[in-house]
């Protein structure tokens, strides 16, 4: 299996919909427009896939620059301390796919995109109630630190707010 990354396509939205809902608590419900509007707003996002089969996402990161209109707490608690950030709002990898790498092949791309246009530092959120330490751990081997806590979704989850310097995709820790 050759994994790569590649931007999304409408014909992507499907499938990704699906993968994106079996994946909660650690990311929301969307729906097929939510979606869509998630994708248009996006600086960048990105699936990857195996190259025999370029048209099947295995996984999805979605990204926001800063200054955004996007109505999320935890992109508006990084929006509102200022800064030149991409945000990560979600990451999802495909049910039997996950503790591939799949996850490191997307933050990879992510730090490739924040260099690429000049950004100083990758954000997002990891669920600490309902507990996900899991990501907390990833994230803490890809060299995130928690800048901060909120509590989000009218008192239902609490969240680690992260952030990690960017630097050359291709000087990614390795997570393992």
């Amino acid at each position: 299996m050759t994994l790569t990354t590649r931007y999304t396509d409408v014909s992507d939205l499907s499938p990704l919909l699906d993968m994106n809902n079996r994946a909660i608590p650690a990311v929301n419900l969307l729906d097929e427009s939510e979606l869509l509007d998630l994708v248009s707003m996006a600086h960048a996002a990105v699936v990857v896939v195996d190259d025999e089969s370029p048209d099947e996402p295995l996984g999805l990161v979605v990204t926001l620059a800063a200054g955004n209109d996007y109505d999320s707490e935890n992109y508006r608690w990084f929006d509102e301390r200022g800064g030149d950030f991409l945000y990560v709002d979600r990451i999802v990898v495909a049910e039997g796919m996950r503790g591939r790498g799949l996850g490191q092949i997307l933050y990879e791309r992510v730090f490739a995109e924040a260099e690429l246009a000049g950004l100083t530092e990758v954000t997002c959120e990891v669920n600490l109630d309902p507990p996900n330490p899991g990501s907390l751990a990833f994230h803490d081997r890809l060299g995130f630190v928690q800048l901060g806590e909120q509590v989000t979704k009218g008192g239902s989850v609490k969240v680690a707010l992260l952030s990690a310097p960017v630097f050359p995709a291709s000087d990614l820790p390795d997570p393992s």
